[in-house]
């Protein structure tokens, strides 16, 4: 018979196969493997090599094709592939553009002195540098109105329809190593950049071009409108390596392939802020951090309904510190929709309110009778253990009342006079987060003050909560990667504060294993087994 399996056991196991594979799918994209005979036909060498004088040039165009209509905004007369450059030119905008149409860049990269429509060996690229977007809700004071735009106030349908936006950055690399290619083994991802021709007997490859178009971040588009006739293009170059290359390439292609499967535009905006924002090695430790992560959240889940799904006592438990939580949580979640926070951040928090919702039923022991369409919600009743634990928490909670609500009450207050919203909605929400996120650590301390009355940690969900904890030094990274509200990112560390206090609790109450704990369980107790003769 095969050995029983925990299913942490499975799971753990999985990851460690996930992870160990994808460790050789990215080796495989970062390492290419250079030809073993150069002298051999079956060998591409690079252009490069015999170091030619080239030049760079930026066009424009009404169309995504070389068929006239082109305006020259920067050559790069000196071009060298090993010396990094930026360039800021300002480009006039078509009429065609201006009524919110598309405008393309065409990046050559050319013999110097030689036309790029003239050059056989040129290779070029286009990009669009205009894309369709949103535009960002107006902000005003909703007390004074002040900063309301003097013309009519756009519609709903307005507001929903995309428009063209600026893309400020236009970000070019060249591979300048001298790489030898093996033609039995061209990297397919390499192929489409690649352009190749004979030179007697040898096959040349031109230079690898590549506009790298992660580097189009949401912040920095710029909305175009009639009377805009000229805008800012910053023109960064460097060199790349060919595994940099190859990786930018994939990376790109999950970009887009995410916008396929419904993700929107903002959403794939924070996933290219992870690879663009953080250089490789600490790219690589993001994405250990978020397998982890990924890891503890599901162990984190499993064991917090597991705990609670076989409770039946509230003893040493706060409740108030439970209905806190899931209050807490659902208003974050609508702040964070609100906030159109990226999907990373919003599926867990809106998964996490579920669960809180459900864990309020069973603290409160809440029955739902359906009589119809009309619920009828009945609520169980104490016994004398817990309503000891509850005139703790009803304690606690009285002292912390008269510190948290003229602090929060005064921070709505303040918000509403000096800082701008969308709406009255927006302010609200706003508020009540901003309670949450500030003094919503508050809350927790009921629970402290139970276990300092009680004298006892073992009513905790404890597995649960170390996952958590875990998770909770991890959102201390992911706090700077990841973009989000600046108070959701304070809380990160806010929450570390409350986990030493815990940790501090267990090490003063430590508990004792040969206690019944609420279940009927102790720690030492053997299974009986059936007694038999020497």
């Amino acid at each position: 018979m095969f050995p029983k399996t925990s299913l942490t056991g499975l799971i753990v196991g999985v990851f460690l196969l996930y992870v160990l594979h994808t460790c050789w799918v990215m080796f495989g994209i970062v390492y290419t493997k250079p030809c073993e005979k150069p002298k051999s036909d079956s060998c591409i060498s690079p252009y490069l090599a015999a170091n030619p004088r080239l030049q760079l040039s930026v066009y424009t165009a009404l169309r995504p094709n070389t068929d006239g209509g082109h305006s020259l905004i920067h050559r790069e007369e000196e071009f060298d592939v090993n010396t990094r450059f930026e360039r800021l030119v300002n480009v006039s905008l078509p009429k065609k553009t201006r009524k919110n149409g598309t405008l393309y860049a065409m990046v050559f990269l050319h013999q110097a002195g030689v036309s790029p429509w003239q050059d056989p060996h040129q290779v070029h690229l286009v990009t669009q540098l205009t894309t369709y977007t949103l535009p960002k809700p107006p902000e005003i004071s909703l007390i004074t109105r002040q900063d309301e735009p003097q013309q009519k106030q756009s519609s709903d349908s307005e507001l929903d329809r995309p428009v063209s936006h600026w893309r400020s950055r236009l970000t070019v690399n060249v591979v300048s190593e001298n790489f030898l290619f093996d033609r039995e083994a061209l990297p397919g991802d390499v192929h489409r950049y690649m352009r190749v021709y004979q030179s007697g007997k040898k096959m040349i490859y031109l230079p690898l071009l590549f506009v790298d178009e992660l580097s189009n971040r949401v912040k920095d588009l710029m909305e175009i409108n009639s009377s805009t006739t000229e805008l800012p293009l910053s023109i960064s170059y460097d060199s790349i390596a060919l595994g940099k290359l190859r990786f930018w390439i994939h990376m790109q292609d999950a970009v887009y392939s995410l916008q396929q499967f419904g993700f929107t535009e903002k959403d794939a905006d924070e996933i290219k802020g992870i690879f663009v924002d953080t250089n490789l090695y600490f790219l690589a430790l993001t994405f250990f951090v978020a397998a982890f992560h990924l890891l503890f959240d599901f162990l984190a889940f499993k064991n917090d309904i597991s705990f609670w799904k076989h409770k039946k006592s509230m003893v040493g438990m706060s409740s108030k510190a439970v209905l806190w939580r899931c209050f807490s949580t659902i208003v974050i979640f609508l702040y964070l929709l609100d906030e159109q926070t990226s999907l990373l951040v919003l599926l867990p928090a809106g998964i996490g309110s579920l669960i809180e919702v459900w864990k309020v039923k069973k603290a409160f022991k809440i029955h739902v009778i359906w009589r119809g369409l009309t619920p009828t919600f009945l609520f169980g009743k104490m016994d004398e253990s817990e309503k000891r634990t509850e005139e703790y928490d009803t304690l606690a909670m009285k002292y912390l009342s008269y510190l948290l609500y003229p602090l929060c009450i005064g921070g709505a207050v303040y918000a509403l006079v000096f800082v701008k919203y969308k709406s009255w909605y927006s302010w609200i929400i706003n508020s009540l987060v901003n309670g949450v996120y500030a003094f919503g650590f508050l809350f927790m301390l009921p629970q402290l003050f139970v276990n300092y009355k009680l004298k006892s940690v073992a009513h905790l969900p404890w597995k649960a909560f170390m996952y958590k904890a875990f998770n909770t030094f991890i959102d201390d990274i992911f706090a700077f990667i990841i973009t989000m509200p600046t108070s959701h990112r304070l809380a990160c560390f806010r929450d570390d504060v409350v986990f030493l206090v815990y940790l501090y609790q267990r090490w003063l109450y430590p508990v004792d294993k040969t206690r019944v704990n609420e279940y009927g369980v102790s720690y030492d107790e053997k299974p009986k087994g059936k007694s038999h003769k020497d």
